[in-house]
């Protein structure tokens, strides 16, 4: 298991848009991902689950994976959120 937290640094969080770039990120790869907020964790490669988390800018959230390119997976999502989606 790897596991960051990482600040959603865009304006209005993971809505329709930017959760849609975050799940095809996260579907490169072959390890089992999820988003936690707060109590609540969601397969990462799910958009239903991922937009249900209402995860607005400034939230802060874990992302975690487990598999054969865990490592990868979780600083590809993180870097994606650090850069904002170009917002």
């Amino acid at each position: 298991m790897y596991v960051k937290d990482v600040m959603v640094q865009n304006q209005v969080g993971l809505h329709a848009r930017p959760a849609t770039f975050f799940i095809q990120k996260a579907n490169e790869f072959k390890s089992s991902i999820w988003v936690e907020k707060e109590d609540r964790r969601v397969n990462a490669k799910s958009l239903l689950g991922v937009l249900s988390l209402g995860i607005m800018g400034g939230t802060q959230i874990r992302i975690i994976a487990g598999g054969p390119d865990e490592e990868e997976s979780v600083d590809a999502l993180v870097n994606l959120l650090n850069t904002g989606f170009a917002e």
